[in-house]
């Protein structure tokens, strides 16, 4: 697991999660600190979606390009069933991406001149939480 702000861990939970999706995970973690760049999907900067493309590519699964196309990427679950590497879309033009850390945290680019980091889950109006399919090509 990993650490976040405070001294809480990320990584904890109650179901498992697929190997995919773990590797997905720490590649976005990985990419803490990295500055935001509109248009940019890695490995020195990224936006929102290009983030969690390039996260999931590195775990060898390919998820669309924009935020709107990722919400669609997988199955629809709840928040209370969210695990670390699932896509948290906000906003109802589906707008951002995010990925589920745990902890009712996030991992995400979060706008220009910010750089990629944790924030709370809610921190935006979430719009649908996907996982994403572990067999995806």
């Amino acid at each position: 697991p990993g650490e976040l702000p405070g001294g809480r861990t990320v990584g904890r939970h109650a179901a498992p999660f697929s190997g995919r999706a773990a590797a997905a995970f720490g590649a976005a973690r990985a990419a803490l600190g990295l500055p935001y760049a509109w248009g940019h999907a890695g490995p020195t900067a990224f936006d929102c979606s290009g983030l969690t493309q390039w996260a999931y590519a590195h775990a060898g699964v390919a998820i669309p390009r924009t935020s709107q196309a990722q919400a669609h990427a997988g199955q629809p679950v709840a928040l209370s069933q969210a695990r670390p590497g699932d896509l948290v879309v906000y906003r109802s033009d589906a707008s951002h991406v995010a990925m589920y850390a745990g902890n009712g945290q996030v991992i995400h680019a979060p706008y220009p001149g910010a750089r990629v980091r944790y924030d709370p889950v809610d921190m935006l109006p979430i719009s649908s939480i996907t996982r994403v399919s572990p067999s995806r090509p």
